[in-house]
């Protein structure tokens, strides 16, 4: 079967997230997760609903009418340097066609290179971008990316949620800035090939404005997400690496019966947080095998940190009884003095916390303080 592309929004998961070999094999090899978790008997509904992508389909189309130049006049009027707005009918769009990704990804190069050169304003509609990710190469498509008459690079992310009195939500502009992060690292490495140019650390943000379909922008500092995404992504085992690790004959075929798919699943380690079902087709079937399994990861990746060499549920809760573990053991005592806090807290739990004079018993104040 064809492999599936992988997109910023799968590799910002990934990255997120480096530890889990099970994505990084299987957005690797381009396989349907989806299918897969339909398969498995745990399908997500993990994704963008129709509604959603046809918003936001029609305002990018809004957006880039006018061929890249209102996006050119957004991102002047954010950045405020001083320089020469751009003159109607002055913004190019140089033509992306080219055969396969690959070929797209070398013409858009070759394009930045140009405009570039020019000095002009230019606007690229949906470029092709290269990333190498655990080895395998991945081609990222950002949906557009400015050139400014300085030869600065600025990706820009068109989103439907709305800009109200100039702040969106902060989750939504969060997942946002760690996408642009992606398109930003995969544009630094054309830009290190290119004289005079250089990548913003900035990326503009389009959203309609306020409860309208008009665009408006930000600005979003994108150094603290390209700098958490570079060492993430760096981190990541190489494909080949846990491939080789697969018993032979290993296959995520979704026409096979859905034993040998578990089982094949089971092979390559996985590591859940309750964070995936936001993210990952998958998390369905991960968290369901972390339950079985009697796994801390299930309680959230702060509370696995925090436990240490304790890794299941059922060890946790004996050394907290005492039946478990080394008393020198910094988080076995932490956790008995919790037990010790909570059967304390639960003794008490019948007595009045506040003892009242005769005259206020059985009054208005003694009935709001219980």
């Amino acid at each position: 079967m064809p492999p599936l592309p992988l997109d910023a929004r799968a590799l910002a998961a990934l990255a997120a997230n480096p530890g889990c070999h099970r994505r990084a094999l299987l957005d690797g090899a381009g396989i349907d997760k989806a299918a897969l978790a339909r398969a498995l008997g745990t399908p997500s509904s993990f994704g963008q609903s129709q509604f959603a992508f046809m918003r936001g389909h029609s305002f990018e189309s809004r957006v880039k009418a006018d061929g890249g130049a209102e996006l050119a006049r957004l991102l002047h009027e954010r950045l405020a340097d001083g320089s020469e707005p751009p003159a109607p009918g002055a913004v190019t769009a140089p033509d992306l066609t080219a055969a396969g990704p690959e070929g797209r990804t070398a013409r858009t190069a070759l394009a930045l290179r140009e405009a570039t050169t020019a000095g002009g304003w230019a606007v690229l509609d949906h470029p092709m971008l290269a990333l190498p990710v655990a080895g395998t190469p991945a081609y990222l498509e950002p949906d557009a990316i400015v050139v400014h008459p300085g030869g600065e690079w600025t990706v820009v992310e068109i989103k439907s949620f709305p800009m109200i009195d100039g702040a969106a939500d902060s989750a939504k502009v969060g997942a946002a800035a760690r996408q642009a992060a992606v398109y930003a690292l995969a544009l630094e490495a054309v830009a290190a090939h290119t004289e005079g140019a250089t990548v913003r650390s900035q990326a503009l943000l389009v959203c309609p404005k306020d409860f309208s379909n008009l665009p408006t922008a930000a600005l979003v500092d994108l150094r603290k997400q390209c700098a958490t995404t570079r060492r993430q992504l760096t981190r990541l085992t190489e494909v080949e690496d846990i491939a080789a690790t697969l018993p032979d004959g290993t296959s995520f075929d979704v026409c096979r019966p859905a034993g040998e798919l578990t089982e094949a699943l089971d092979a390559v380690p996985a590591a859940y947080a309750p964070e995936c079902l936001a993210a990952c087709e998958l998390a369905f079937h991960c968290r369901a095998k972390a339950r079985a399994g009697d796994s801390v990861q299930a309680l959230g990746r702060g509370v696995r940190g925090e436990l240490g060499g304790l890794t299941t549920v059922g060890s946790v809760l004996a050394a907290a009884r005492g039946e478990h573990g080394d008393a020198a053991d910094p988080t076995v005592a932490a956790l008995r003095r919790a037990a010790a806090l909570r059967a304390e807290a639960l003794a008490g739990a019948g007595r009045p916390i506040v003892q009242f004079p005769a005259p206020l018993r059985g009054s208005r104040e003694e009935a709001a303080c219980r």
